[in-house]
């Protein structure tokens, strides 16, 4: 399948298709020994990234950083080309972090690591992501969270009332007093961010300013463009690498695992 990558077991790639080919390899070899070559138990995949600032570049382009959705599919292949049965659901979180965990297996010829998730078998993580305002005025121009800080409150004003009286605290914040116009249409109580460990991921939920016929939240999924809505309190969405929030008619946030430099 990939005849281009000659070189020897331990030789260090130093292109774009050649890390990608240990990359694929290395998981292969990984998911062909948990759980005895049965996938099934399988609920994702975390690779981790720890390339030096001058290989950085090749290694996200290796793994499609801006198109997660294309190396999933590649890992898919091999998976079903092994006949190691994955469930449809399993999921791959790319983490670009230089301290890697204990539990991650490390690979020999790339800078990289992999941690295969299962029900018994899993990593407490403590994840950072970057939220960046693309639409509208908020206090900062960017937002940095982590697995630890527990619900992140999306909405109109720092200290905002909500319908039962009470006040909550935004810490992601549009000023009403802007003069920003996308600002007008983001309610006190409009979402949240927080994370699930059960799927690692930091998963977006409206609030009930957020929900019809109120001031709506949307997702545009960026490895697939699809527009998402959300419709109710109660259920979220996993937030990915290079997913766009909108809140309101035209406040937008980006989500990404990557600091974008803004902050």
């Amino acid at each position: 399948m990939f005849n281009f990558f000659k070189s020897g077991a331990d030789e260090r790639p130093t292109d774009v298709k050649g890390v990608r080919y240990a990359l694929l390899q290395f998981i292969k070899q990984e998911l062909q020994k948990a759980e005895g070559g049965e996938g099934a138990n399988i609920k994702g995949l975390c690779l981790y990234i720890n390339a030096n600032a001058a290989e950085q570049h090749i290694y996200e382009t290796a793994v499609y950083a801006e198109q997660p959705e294309e190396l999933r599919e590649e890992i898919q292949k091999i998976a079903d080309d092994y006949a190691l049965a994955l469930p449809d659901n399993w999921t791959l979180d790319l983490i670009y972090e230089d301290d890697v965990p204990d539990e991650a297996v490390k690979a020999t010829n790339v800078d990289a690591a992999i941690f295969i998730k299962t029900s018994r078998h899993f990593i407490k993580q403590t994840t950072t992501a970057y939220i960046t305002v693309l639409s509208g005025e908020a206090e900062k121009p960017e937002y940095v969270i982590t697995s630890e800080s527990g619900k992140i409150n999306i909405g109109r004003d720092k200290k905002a009332q909500a319908d039962d009286g009470f006040f909550r605290t935004n810490h992601i914040a549009f000023p009403s007093d802007s003069q920003n116009q996308s600002n007008r249409y983001v309610s006190r109580q409009h979402a949240h961010i927080e994370w699930n460990n059960d799927n690692s991921h930091f998963m977006l939920h409206a609030d009930e300013g957020g929900v019809p016929p109120r001031n709506k939240v949307k997702i545009k999924v960026a490895a697939t463009e699809e527009l998402v809505k959300l419709h109710s309190t109660e259920i979220g969405h996993p937030l990915n690498e290079g997913d766009q929030i909108i809140i309101g008619e035209s406040a937008v946030l980006q989500f990404s695992n990557k600091p974008s430099g803004n902050e």
